[in-house]
């Protein structure tokens, strides 16, 4: 690794999720491994202090981490986080193995404490507010709220947890949510009140696409909806890390999207190719690189994939009305 400043730090702990076609009975996975391999695979210096049992700590997937780039640091956990993740008609029933423990806030390489970017995908609620005060003034603040919205029991099935405020949330500058993660009553202006005037909050709705919503002093701001890329689906397991890293990047160098400013809003097209290549293959092995989400996004454009939206619901179902721009 060069000593150049770092683009993007993610932090968090890797899950092991139960896969009996694994010879190893399991296979690695956790928001910060699919986040810190596709911003590396987009080409940004990254990044990556990463919780892991030791299981975890010498898995092969560690190592296509550090072959993409990625300057991989691993916090030694007792217990890291496990998953049994089962597939039903209706869904996705997932299962806790193991809760993990907290990430503690470490002593930070310079170049890393002063990275553009910080971004923070928690899988079990390891990262606390006490983070907050580790990032600089100016950094562009990520986080993947899902890892925050998990009641974990070992041997229980997942539960949710309503959203709540934190100093975490309020520091970011864009947020990332699957409907799944939320009660089907919440409202885009019960997530917005929790986070600060100009921030993004990106609500992934699977097979439906998802919205992209500006948040204003009074609540939300501009709603964008984007609709589905078309893809295979292999293994739908990180996909919303992917759109949400790749969605960070498009933001930090608009240059990967084949942007000509140094400073756009986040490329939702960009991102969405990027989310839909990730479940054509099982677990990393789908984190796709430039090349491959450029080509795919080109693909897109086609269509109208981008629209304006009135949808005023997030969790499970969304009802309103597409406005064409």
């Amino acid at each position: 690794m060069t000593s150049a400043r770092i683009e993007i730090l993610h932090l968090g702990s890797a899950c092991r999720d139960i896969a009996p076609a694994d010879p190893r009975g399991w296979r690695l996975g956790g928001g910060v491994t699919y986040a810190a391999l596709t911003t590396a695979r987009l080409g940004l210096r990254t990044a990556a202090f990463i919780g892991a049992d030791a299981l975890a700590a010498g898995s092969w997937e560690m190592d296509l981490l550090r072959t993409a780039g990625v300057d991989v640091r691993i916090a030694p956990l007792a217990e890291g986080p496990m998953f049994h993740n089962i597939e039903t008609p209706s869904g996705r029933v997932q299962l806790c193995e193991a809760t993990g423990v907290g990430l503690p806030v470490p002593e930070l390489p310079e170049r890393w404490a002063d990275a553009r970017a910080w971004s923070f995908t928690p899988i079990a609620g390891e990262i606390d507010d006490s983070w907050a005060a580790a990032i600089p003034a100016g950094a562009f603040v990520v986080v993947g709220w899902q890892g925050f919205l998990r009641h974990l029991v070992k041997g229980e099935r997942v539960r949710r947890v309503a959203p709540r405020s934190s100093i975490l949330l309020r520091r970011a500058d864009l947020v990332g949510v699957s409907h799944h993660d939320v009660g089907t009553t919440t409202s885009l202006a019960d997530l917005c009140r929790l986070l600060r005037s100009g921030a993004d909050l990106l609500v992934t709705q699977g097979a439906d696409g998802g919205l992209l919503v500006h948040v204003a002093e009074d609540g939300p701001g501009r709603v964008l909806r984007y609709r589905p890329t078309h893809a295979t689906e292999v293994d739908p397991t990180g996909a919303g890390d992917t759109f949400l890293a790749a969605l960070a990047a498009s933001a930090l160098r608009p240059a990967i999207a084949g942007l000509k400013r140094s400073r756009r809003p986040p490329d939702l097209r960009f991102a969405a190719a990027a989310g839909s290549l990730a479940v054509e293959a099982v677990g990393l092995r789908g984190v796709p690189d430039r090349a491959g989400v450029n080509v795919r996004r080109a693909r897109e454009t086609i269509r109208r994939a981008v629209s304006r939206s009135l949808d005023p619901q997030v969790g499970d179902y969304v009802v309103g009305t597409d406005e064409v721009t």
